[in-house]
């Protein structure tokens, strides 16, 4: 009897080493080495996404940024495998007056239907052939060359929905904190920078993991 008790106490003894070993090892113990503040940012007040039924990720970038540029050989890649639940939106970033110019022509390209292919042109544009793009005949100049009537590029690019859409995207930019292009916005709720990360290609890995994070929160719920 007292061989069984010194037994058991003994395998008490073990139990929370056992138990600390064990949690240690689960896969959501694994997902935390991701850490809000160190390699994510929560946005303290939650900005509004186009679709609550699935997950946003939303990359905020400027034409004029070469880490922007570069950034699109990772993420168009990441974005053609994402499942069905999440969807990519794109943000520009509007801090000066010439910025102003290059949302406007992000969004009168979307108005167009052109954006699969404008968005690279304007990419290059700037970052290639060194333009600054820094009034509407530059921006519509970049159309024509590409086959766009000269009309129809004007009226988009001035009309209320690209303006609407323009200072949308302002506000949608500060409300979630942006520091930098570019930065990937998961959900309206996580803001991701390489600066957090250590390079672009550990941003698409943490967005994953904040997918993942929103996915099961949306299950709990």
């Amino acid at each position: 009897m007292k061989q069984l008790l010194s037994s058991l106490l003994l395998l008490a003894s073990f139990m929370p080493f056992m138990a600390n070993a064990q949690e240690a090892t689960t896969p959501s113990s694994v997902a935390e080495k991701y850490q809000a503040g160190k390699h994510y940012h929560i946005i303290p007040t939650p900005v509004r996404t186009s679709n609550p039924d699935k997950i946003e990720v939303n990359t905020v970038f400027w034409y004029g940024c070469p880490h922007c540029y570069h950034f699109e050989a990772i993420l168009n890649p990441w974005v053609k495998k994402l499942p069905s639940d999440v969807y990519a939106e794109s943000t520009p970033a509007i801090w000066r007056p010439a910025m102003e110019v290059h949302a406007r022509a992000y969004y009168a390209a979307k108005q167009l239907n052109l954006l699969d292919t404008m968005h690279t042109i304007l990419f290059k544009a700037m970052q290639v052939e060194k333009k600054a793009l820094a009034n509407e005949n530059e921006v519509v100049n970049q159309f024509t060359m590409h086959g766009v009537d000269e009309a129809t590029i004007r009226k988009a690019y001035e009309s209320f929905s690209v303006q609407s859409q323009t200072r949308q995207a302002d506000a949608r930019v500060r409300g979630y904190g942006v520091q930098g292009t570019p930065e990937v916005i998961v959900n309206g709720k996580y803001r991701i920078s390489s600066s957090d990360t250590g390079s672009q290609e550990a941003m698409l890995e943490v967005a994953s993991f904040l997918i993942d994070k929103e996915r099961k929160a949306k299950g709990s719920k």
